[in-house]
């Protein structure tokens, strides 16, 4: 140990205060553990500081921006729609000023001890955090690792924050450039070329291979590049950069379609995606194992192969998403705690803040026909529904996926307004052993968006009232519905007790006694 070293020590330590990490901590200081939590930036981590949020919280000033001059059509006229960029600026920092400031509030009253380091492991108890103010030797029973993922690198293109941006400088929102190269035309790119797009800048957006969002079906992604193309939006499918020469402009060099071609702009981000972040950890002084990714090998109690340590949210494998990693700052709390947890949920849903809005959850229908299922789906059009009409907001659909002999619901896409809200329903459902009958038996509140939801369910069923569809099929007969529940059951140890579908009348609402 080093001379005047402080040294400590704690039953859980945390490293990374991600949406992780901060709620393992707080999860695991409500189970009465003694919890220390690390991290060498602000509480919050990447998403609230310089991702998910700042992100949403540009989607939305962009999108008003957007729907400002499109409102014309509805017989709303204004004048032209200016930027005030330092305002906007400031006005998105006080966004993440004020979650980040409630969620260190929530770890004060939780009696979680936040540290602001950089925490490397010593041995699989032992870790040496370097502050600003020295170094400090923390001992733990438990190490929680939720250090998160960071942006990928491209050959000839090092991010320098001023005219070559990973993701993480795009948001901070350094200027908003006439010309806009975006390398990659995943989530991150098309929602930040939208955000550009609408700001003022004039985007183009660069795709290695021939199709946007591969892991999204076809008919979303058709839907999602028409509009970006309307709004102005320009895209290179098939086409490499290959190198980039800084100037009075920036120059990228492109192959595409065998031909070399250039692409002159004023600033380029690349979003190629992203990967675990295990840098400076000193993993190689515990027992824990990562895999040829990068990923910390986790079991499903998200305990490493180093017993005392577990790894939660990016760093544990895809999909990379802010709610999974939550969820598994649950269990890993939940665990350590000595409860009975696991990550065994039957789902993660995944959403696409484009505009519209793609979100998609469960098994498509090749991937269920894969499985074994037999696959039928409901579709419903939002250029069906009166909310959408009375909104302008007819683009998209909802699809249903579910298994014809049973009806259970398998999976959901949703392309449109309010995407990234509805489509929990559709997660609910697969979590619960729901079936399509659930869903169209259900009462939807009208007009609202959710309610396409039940639409698509009545046309997985054959029972289309507001499309048509041909003719109308029968009910299920009880024999289907009881071999519906039976698979429910066989699904998930969770899901206890046979599912008769007998519907009672529903209880009268009693006030709780005081």
């Amino acid at each position: 140990m080093v001379m005047g070293e402080l040294s400590t020590s704690t039953e859980v330590l945390i490293i990374g205060a991600g949406p992780g990490g901060y709620v393992a901590a707080l999860r695991a200081a409500q189970l009465g553990k003694q919890v220390t939590l690390v991290d060498k930036g602000e509480v919050g981590g990447i998403c609230l500081n310089i991702g998910c949020i700042p992100s949403k919280a540009l989607i939305h000033a962009a999108d008003l921006a957007g729907k400002i001059r499109a409102a014309g059509a509805l017989g709303i006229h204004s004048g032209k729609v200016r930027i005030d960029i330092k305002q906007l600026r400031s006005w998105k920092e006080q966004v993440v000023k004020t979650l980040t400031g409630g969620v260190r509030g929530l770890l004060a009253q939780r009696g979680v001890t936040v540290m602001q380091g950089e925490a490397r492991f010593e041995g699989s108890n032992k870790v040496r955090v370097s502050t600003s103010s020295g170094n400090q030797l923390i001992s733990f029973t438990h190490a929680i690792i939720a250090t998160g993922s960071i942006p990928i690198e491209i050959p000839g293109f090092a991010f320098d924050g001023k005219t070559v941006w990973s993701s993480e400088e795009a948001l901070t929102l350094p200027s908003i450039p006439k010309q806009l190269c975006i390398i990659g035309g995943g989530y991150i790119g098309l929602e930040l070329g939208g955000v550009y797009q609408k700001l003022g800048s004039k985007v183009t957006i660069v795709q290695r291979g021939d199709t946007l969002l591969p892991f999204v079906p076809s008919e979303a992604v058709r839907i999602l590049q028409r509009s970006m193309e309307e709004m102005g939006v320009s895209f290179l499918l098939d086409a490499s950069a290959t190198g980039l020469r800084k100037g009075k402009d920036l120059t990228i060099s492109l192959e595409q379609g065998g031909k070399k071609t250039s692409l002159i702009c004023d600033a380029v981000l690349v979003a190629v995606g992203r990967r675990p972040n295990t840098r400076g950890l000193s993993l190689e002084n515990t027992s824990v194992k990562v895999d040829e990714r990068g990923f910390v090998v986790v079991d499903t109690q998200m305990r490493s192969t180093d017993p005392s340590i577990f790894a939660i949210g990016d760093l544990a494998g895809e999909p990379m998403l802010a709610h999974k990693a939550s969820r598994q700052g649950h269990v890993a709390a939940e665990v350590i705690a000595g409860q009975s947890s696991a990550f065994d949920n039957q789902c993660v849903p995944a959403v696409i803040f484009t505009d519209p809005e793609v979100a998609l959850v469960g098994m498509m229908p090749e991937e269920a026909e894969k499985a074994g299922h037999d696959v039928k789906t409901g579709t419903f059009p939002f250029s069906a529904s009166g909310r959408a009409v009375t909104t302008h907001s007819t683009k998209g659909f909802v699809k249903l996926v579910t298994d014809a002999k049973n009806g259970l619901v398998l999976g959901g896409l949703i392309v449109g307004a309010h995407a990234s809200d509805i489509i929990s329903e559709v997660a609910l459902a697969i979590e619960m052993g729901a079936t399509a009958e659930d869903l169209l038996l259900t009462i939807h509140p009208h007009p609202t968006f959710g309610e396409a939801i039940m639409e698509a369910a009545a046309d997985a069923m054959g029972q289309a009232i507001h499309v048509s569809r041909g003719k109308v099929s029968a009910p299920q007969d009880d024999s289907t519905i009881t071999s519906a529940s039976t698979s429910i059951r066989s699904r998930s140890k969770r899901h206890s007790g046979p599912s008769t579908k007998k519907r009672s009348p529903m209880p009268r609402f009693r006030k709780p006694k005081r």
